[in-house]
């Protein structure tokens, strides 16, 4: 008998600790009343709640299975088994799990809900919008639906509908967490970066501390060509969460598209302590060694990561770039071949290949390679005036001015246009003023017979 008082103050005990969010002792208090008393299934139920609590969905799913073994459905130790069992990717038994309550009850509007989620995930998106449909036939208020529904429009990029059915969810829960980021996130992905922006910030001050939402808020910022409050996005990040590797790594990449390969390497240096197999790593080390003109450092990472995506047109840029540096032009021209058997528009492909052919003299095939940049890219300033230069080379002086014409027009603060443009005015200078004095003097006209030649 004092097993079973025991017991009894056991749960008791589990139940304090749990309303003072001591999950992991409230769970020894419980497992030790389970083991007095295996057969109450109550003390399951409690455990499985516990354990969702300490995100041990699977331990969880046993212990509502327990519960519910040999007694009566209980509908909510079954909606918390379907959900465990959908968190754990086992879609079909969660779907059983919700097809049974919906048999045992056709008006029970959660087995519809939760059931048009999982259909989301398994992308039948077709089955998801029926038991949407099926559950506003039996409450149309229920905020979960709205937000269930809207994941699977989101997911056919039906940013419009789904962003409609977000802001329901809030009209009917206006604290319904993450929606205002999702609602900022289909806008991103319309376009709408102002739009985006709002609502992410106004999530922000409902969550200060949400790393995913400071994370969206960086990314947002870098689209936005807002480099310097990126920066400072990801630096709030590392700072409050040290061990978050994605917040050290996109805080390299920005310091290296800002012109800093020594801070970008200690950012990478971070990366390598948390995960030195993190996607990406050897590039980007590459990249900055590349920048600081270490070349054999950035030949050593970037062989690495040659060997690990031998395909990636950026790893085959970042290669080709340190090949041209270090002067070996055929290997540098092959891996720019290698982007454009993907990729026959790489305005930047051909724009390199043009350099391998004018650091070898040839600029009649460099300039063949500019214009396919151009031709790829009409807005490619470099490439128009790598293509000028090749043209004064070649005695185009017509073709170089009109080309210049056009990389003015596409940008006109340019001090490498004015350059070249005083290059072409004195080349074809010194060319008028090199043929005038090649020209021999004409001779004198020999006066006609029977004709008396004029007075002078």
């Amino acid at each position: 008998m004092s097993d079973w008082l025991d017991a009894e103050r056991r749960v008791e005990r589990a139940q304090q600790l749990c309303e003072s969010r001591r999950f992991e002792e409230a769970l020894a208090e419980l497992d030790a009343a389970i083991q007095i008393n295996p057969n109450n299934p109550a003390w399951h139920a409690n455990r499985g709640f516990l354990l969702d609590q300490l995100d041990r969905h699977a331990e969880a799913v046993d212990a509502y299975r327990a519960a519910l073994d040999g007694g009566p459905m209980d509908s909510d130790v079954s909606i918390a088994l379907g959900i465990d069992l959908a968190r754990t990717q086992r879609y079909d038994q969660a779907l059983e799990v919700f097809a049974r309550l919906a048999q045992a009850d056709a008006n029970f509007e959660p087995a519809y809900c939760h059931r048009t989620l999982i259909y989301a995930e398994l992308g039948d998106h077709e089955k998801a919008e029926e038991m949407f449909y099926l559950a506003q036939q039996v409450n149309d208020r229920c905020p979960h639906c709205f937000v269930h529904i809207a994941a699977s429009l989101a997911m056919r990029e039906q940013y419009d509908r789904a962003i409609f059915c977000w802001e329901k969810a809030l009209q009917i829960a206006p604290g319904y967490p993450e929606v205002k980021q999702r609602i900022g996130q289909a806008y991103r992905a319309k376009g709408d970066l102002q739009k985006a922006h709002e609502f992410m910030l106004e999530a922000l001050r409902e969550d200060p501390g949400n790393p995913d939402l400071l994370f969206d808020l960086g990314e947002l910022a870098v689209e936005s060509g807002r480099l310097s409050v990126a920066v400072s996005r990801f630096r709030q990040i590392v700072e409050l969460f040290p061990d978050h590797v994605a917040a050290h790594f996109a805080l390299a990449e920005i310091l290296l598209q800002l012109d800093r390969p020594e801070k970008a390497i200690a950012s990478l240096q971070q990366v390598v302590e948390l995960d030195d197999k993190y996607p990406g790593l050897d590039l980007r080390f590459g990249d900055a060694y590349l920048m600081l003109g270490r070349h054999e450092d950035a030949r050593r990472h970037l062989r690495k990561a040659t060997d690990h995506s031998p395909d990636d047109p950026a790893v085959l840029m970042s290669m080709g770039n340190c090949l041209l540096e270090l002067g070996r032009i055929p290997a540098a021209q092959s891996a720019f071949r290698k982007v454009l058997s993907s990729d026959a528009k790489s305005s930047l492909a051909w724009h390199n290949l043009a350099v391998c052919s004018f650091r070898t003299g040839d600029y009649r095939t460099g300039l063949d390679h500019c214009l396919r940049a151009i031709d790829a890219r009409p807005d490619f300033a470099m490439a128009m005036h790598k293509a000028a230069l090749a043209m004064l080379h070649l005695g185009q002086w017509r073709k170089a001015k009109h080309m210049l014409d056009r990389a003015i027009a596409v940008d006109p603060d340019n001090d490498t246009v004015r350059a070249i443009s005083k290059r072409l005015w004195r080349s074809r200078l010194r060319f008028l003023i090199r043929r005038i004095l090649r020209r021999k003097p004409l001779p004198k006209p020999t006066p006609r017979s029977g004709t008396k030649p004029k007075a002078t």
